[in-house]
């Protein structure tokens, strides 16, 4: 079975929409969906309802918890904007399929979780080494999946070990569909073939265009427009 792994769509439908073409050519069975659907961008109606009847596992991000609860006082505040829009648009009934779900996951031989395994509820940020590698002792299987931090990442609890393979277990972060942080601007993912235990980190090309034309156009700040030209 050949998994797409997602993260931080971000309310960036053109992103959302061109990952899943790619992730269909490609051979993807099952799309899974780490977490903050919302937040930053202008679509959060529309890439809602495209993950809840297209995506088999959905995870809570903190933005999604941000906006069907309390606002999360650590989200700059570019991020609280967004967070205070898509309040306004989204229906009592799609706050509550966010709000409903889970901090993790176990299926298909594998965890997915929206920031880290250890202490998912606090929505950690994994700035070390050794922040990184005391995430394995919080997870029993071989293969975590993470987003949250909108930069890909493969790390194994094996030192020189640097491309998913059995034997070892293996932490990976996917990037980010919506809003990439790591200078490129192309949307990220992750594509996980469980029968060879291989993990293969996506790229490509999407309309940033449109969706910086659409930020502007729903009031939300520039800067939301302009990172995504720089993926930053």
């Amino acid at each position: 079975m050949r998994l797409a792994v997602l993260s931080d769509i971000h309310a960036n439908l053109p992103a959302l929409r061109k990952a899943m073409q790619v992730a269909e050519a490609r051979g993807a069975d099952v799309l899974v969906n780490l977490g903050d659907v919302v937040g930053y961008g202008p679509d959060p109606v529309e890439c809602l309802d495209v993950v809840r009847r297209e995506f088999a596992i959905n995870i809570l991000g903190n933005h999604d918890a941000a906006v069907a609860g309390e606002l999360d006082k650590a989200i700059p505040p570019d991020g609280q904007a967004a967070i205070e829009l898509h309040r306004t648009v989204l229906d009592p009934d799609r706050l509550d399929w966010l709000a409903s779900l889970p901090y993790a996951v176990e299926a298909h031989g594998a965890t997915f979780v929206h920031a880290a395994p250890d202490e998912p509820e606090k929505w950690p940020r994994l700035e070390s080494l050794r922040d990184t590698q005391r995430q394995f002792r919080a997870f029993d299987t071989d293969i975590c999946f993470i987003g949250h931090s909108h930069r890909q990442a493969i790390v194994s609890d094996t030192i020189g070990v640097f491309r998913v393979r059995p034997g070892h277990r293996f932490l990976v972060n996917v990037g980010s569909v919506g809003q990439p942080r790591d200078r490129d601007p192309r949307l990220g993912f992750a594509l996980f073939d469980t029968d060879a235990f291989a993990v293969q980190l996506v790229r490509d090309h999407y309309d940033h265009a449109k969706t910086e034309a659409a930020i502007l156009k729903a009031g939300l700040p520039a800067r939301l427009a302009a990172r995504l030209r720089a993926g930053a």
